[in-house]
């Protein structure tokens, strides 16, 4: 999914390299400005709930939280994954279209 979305980021880079008037455009601009914030606002969210992941994870295996750990019967968490049905490929080129 995530390398989805930077190819589709990207595709929309090139089809405004073919367009100087668009690179050029102040909504382009904002457009551009918006999606580099929801990149990096993913990238950032994606690490804290890794790092949340394997802390708890330590815990649930390292003594002596363990111990308290199988009495509250806690397991190790899963990483979160999407079902295939539910992955939606960003069409970012459907903005250029009229």
């Amino acid at each position: 999914m995530n390398s989805e979305i930077f190819r589709a980021i990207k595709s929309v880079f090139a089809v405004a390299e073919d367009y100087p008037d668009l690179k050029a455009s102040q909504n382009f601009l904002q457009l551009q400005a918006a999606l580099n914030e929801v990149e990096e606002q993913l990238s950032a969210a994606r690490r804290a709930l890794v790092t949340h992941i394997i802390d708890y994870n330590n815990a649930v295996k390292a003594f002596p939280t363990n111990l308290i750990a199988r009495i509250m019967k806690y397991e190790e968490m899963k990483w979160f994954e999407i079902p295939e049905e539910e992955r939606v490929k960003p069409e970012v080129n459907e903005l250029f279209k009229k």
